[in-house]
């Protein structure tokens, strides 16, 4: 397995958090990981020029240390789904450059996570959308999943897409937000039965965890052992 691509059901799901927590855990397993955010909206001004905080996280997990520019090509300063944040800043978003720049970093590692940004079907401009570039990479995917009220619509939804394009959906994840939410193993027990992929851990809301506490949580073994691509 040469990547992974990380997506969600929804935006703010925790997919960052679960990057990080699997690059940990991909790396303390001997993988020589880099890490990839494609394209990311909401970015600050520095004075290196536009960061972004889920791709600067990233980029100090993984273990080959890459300039910030390979991890995120297209920074975006407005804080709006992609497509629109490109519009506005006149940018257009290229995804064949955009996995040709994937491939170059998947050379020099072991393993390249890739984030996306938002959902499954986010686009990236007229035409085009995060799963064109998911398809194009061909890597086996994992499914972030905020356990809250919607979560298994969203997730099954996402799970039938993502088989769809004919792409793997190698393991998904857990990330319980609220302490709070109500039913949470109820909901993680509908999603184990009806899911056709494995668990792979449930991360627990734990401000100010490091990413290999919160790796230690997680069961790669599902991962390292699956192919790229089926058309099934």
């Amino acid at each position: 397995m040469s990547g992974l691509f990380v997506t969600g059901t929804d935006t703010g799901v925790g997919k960052t958090v679960v990057g990080c927590a699997l690059l940990a855990a991909l790396s303390d397993n001997g993988l020589r990981t880099v890490a990839m955010k494609p394209v990311a909206s909401g970015c600050h001004r520095s004075s290196a020029g536009l960061r972004n905080e889920d791709a600067e996280a990233l980029q100090a997990v993984a273990a080959v240390k890459v300039p910030y520019e390979q991890v995120n090509p297209v920074a975006l300063e407005p804080a709006v789904a992609p497509h629109l944040a490109a519009a506005q800043a006149g940018v257009e978003v290229d995804v064949p450059a955009l996995a040709q720049a994937a491939r170059r970093l998947e050379a020099d590692a072991d393993l390249l996570l890739v984030e996306g940004a938002g959902g499954w079907r986010v686009p990236l401009g007229a035409t085009t959308g995060f799963a064109d570039l998911a398809v194009d990479l061909g890597y086996p995917v994992v499914l972030v999943v905020a356990i809250r009220l919607g979560c298994i619509n969203h997730a099954l939804l996402t799970a039938e897409a993502v088989r769809r394009d004919g792409l793997v959906l190698a393991g998904w994840v857990a990330n319980v937000l609220d302490p709070d939410e109500p039913l949470q193993q109820e909901q993680i027990a509908s999603l184990q039965a009806r899911l056709p992929a494995p668990l792979l851990g449930t991360l627990p809301p734990r401000p100010g965890a490091s990413p290999a506490e919160m790796g230690a949580l997680l069961d790669i073994g599902p991962l390292v052992s699956r192919p790229g691509r089926t058309c099934d």
